[in-house]
């Protein structure tokens, strides 16, 4: 199996496109059968275009030659947990929203005015706009996902604690204990949230999230056997 592992998008529904024509082309250099995609999280927010980033990831694989192998696997971020917290209840609206919410909002509600500081109007406005699929398909979004010797997650683990036992907030949201530490987790633990200029490869975890939305690098791992790589746009 041939592995990519691609980090935070963030709305770059531009960036998601060339990095996945780049995966295309580099699959073609392999002789594996399979080729998996995991996407790590952070998908809305401060970018432009969330919807089609969502699209995108809601469609699978596209049915056509050049992907034929291939299935993805998309994770959960703190920011798709922070959007659907305030779907359901408008605490904790400021949070998500100083932190790239207002360009979701902007993304869905594309022609309608609307003040930020009325949450209640936001919330409404936001359940009315985004479609039903898009809200299943940020509902229904693991947390994690294990293949060979890697463990897949938005944010990172807690150290000490044993991967099956994790704690959903720190999947979504841990930095620095986890940054800090060089505790072994049994796997190889690969993971974006925390931005690096260029991934940040280390005995126990891989950081991919470089920061796409700022600096139009979207990064991914490629992972075959023992051999490792990355694709950056």
């Amino acid at each position: 199996m041939r592995i990519y592992a691609v980090g935070d998008i963030h709305g770059r529904a531009d960036l998601l496109d060339r990095l996945l024509a780049m995966i295309v082309a580099d699959a073609r250099k392999s002789q594996a059968e399979r080729r998996l995609i995991v996407f790590l999280g952070d998908y809305i927010d401060r970018g432009p275009e969330a919807p089609g980033v969502i699209d995108i990831l809601r469609a699978g694989p596209p049915p056509t030659a050049e992907w034929r192998g291939f299935r993805w696997i998309c994770l959960k971020g703190n920011h798709e947990e922070a959007l659907l917290r305030f779907l359901d209840g408008v605490e904790g609206a400021g949070p998500w929203l100083s932190n790239g919410g207002r360009a979701t909002i902007e993304g869905y509600a594309a022609g309608e005015s609307f003040d930020l500081q009325d949450h209640r109007a936001l919330q409404a406005l936001l359940l009315r706009r985004i479609p039903a699929s898009h809200r299943a398909f940020l509902a229904d979004l693991p947390l994690t996902h294990s293949e060979g010797g890697y463990f897949f997650v938005h944010a990172g683990v807690r150290p000490g604690i044993a991967l099956a036992e994790q704690d959903r907030g720190d999947l979504l949201w841990i930095r620095g204990a986890f940054l800090d530490s060089s505790c072994p987790y049994g796997k190889v633990v690969v993971h974006g949230h925390s931005i690096v200029r260029t991934p940040d490869v280390r005995p126990n975890r891989i950081g991919i999230d470089t920061g796409a939305y700022y600096t139009g690098r979207l990064t991914a791992l490629v992972a075959e056997g023992k051999s490792r790589g990355f694709l950056s746009t």
